[in-house]
């Protein structure tokens, strides 16, 4: 175990969790939220740090970033565990363990262990994905530093429910986040999540004030989020409230976990969502899960110029010169190099 951070003594033995926004108030014996940080006579400890319940080395596109060190591989790493409870989890044996268990499932891999195995891998960062990084926040945070050191850049694949309080702290660490933008009504957040949306896009804006390099996915599902309407104000706020520089992900749904009534995301639609995304202002909007079909190449915002044929998670051409368009010399947004 591991002391927590943002612990706030209340009441009689009882802590305010000040790690995530759902402000836990938890008591003597009892866990927060995310079911991986206890209370344990009086103090909040986190019950996964230094367990690492995967590891890869995988394609920076895979988080997926594509203006992010593109064609690099990024060590990627989780523990147990999740503040969120998306009925479509395609991760939830992970996300979502038998609580019982949570401080004895994964490997013992400590934070030099990960930096060390990720330099040997020829990995250019590390991310902290596959199951929410701010749970798991002491373990990246220590990560992360020693990583920095080491010449590494990191990487959260997240949720964006982090407080302006954590963030202020790893944000010095961080170079990157792939944040969901899940949908874009506080119903669906409550339904099918499990949050509010008010709070993740307060947490978006958190990121982007720290120039931290963000890109957001929206995974479309028929008949929860498809709304125009609703992936419009995604656009919108994304073009109005970080900037048109910013990528947006519309990524296609397959049936999984508790929600398996809705079929997978038409194609149509998803062109959709990437021309609402392009009308609004966008300059890079790009279709995830469909590999081949071409939503998930870069073109220059300048002159249109193919720049990046990808291929699922493959880059199949590259022209892209010192971050530029070779053919304008337009300076793509992102870091290139």
């Amino acid at each position: 175990m591991k002391e927590a951070m943002f612990q706030e003594k209340v009441g009689e033995g009882g802590i305010r969790c000040g790690l995530c926004r759902f402000h836990c108030q938890i008591a003597h014996g009892a866990r927060g939220h995310c079911g991986v940080r206890e209370n344990r006579g009086g103090e909040l400890y986190s019950l996964v740090y230094g367990r690492a319940v995967a590891e890869h080395a995988d394609p920076i596109e895979k988080k997926p970033l594509f203006h992010f060190l593109p064609g690099t591989r990024s060590y990627s790493i989780a523990t147990v565990g999740c503040n969120f409870r998306c009925l479509h989890c395609q991760n939830y044996s992970i996300s979502q363990p038998d609580q019982g268990a949570v401080e004895f499932i994964g490997t013992a891999v400590s934070p030099e262990e990960i930096v060390a195995r990720a330099l040997a891998a020829g990995c250019r960062s590390i991310s902290y994905t596959y199951t929410e990084p701010t749970i798991f926040f002491e373990y990246a945070y220590d990560t992360a530093r020693l990583a920095r050191a080491a010449g590494l850049k990191n990487v959260f694949v997240t949720n964006g429910y982090i407080t302006s309080e954590a963030l202020d702290v790893i944000a010095p660490y961080l170079d990157a986040a792939n944040i969901d933008l899940k949908g874009f009504s506080e119903r669906f957040y409550r339904e099918i999540i499990g949050a509010q949306l008010s709070e993740v896009l307060d947490s978006i804006v958190d990121y982007k004030r720290h120039g931290i390099w963000i890109e957001l996915t929206t995974l479309i599902i028929p008949n929860q989020n498809d709304d125009r309407g609703e992936l419009k104000g995604i656009a919108d706020f994304i073009v109005n409230d970080l900037g048109p520089e910013v990528p947006w992900h519309v990524t296609q749904f397959y049936p999984t976990y508790l929600l398996t009534k809705e079929p997978r995301t038409p194609l149509a639609t998803l062109r959709e969502a990437r021309r609402i995304g392009l009308d609004a202002g966008l300059r890079y909007v790009y279709e995830g899960n469909v590999p081949g079909e071409g939503g998930e190449d870069s073109t220059c915002p300048g002159c249109a110029t193919l720049l990046v044929k990808r291929y699922g998670y493959l880059i199949e051409k590259y022209h892209v010169v010192k971050g530029r368009c070779p053919s304008c010399g337009y300076q793509l947004d992102g870091v290139w190099e």
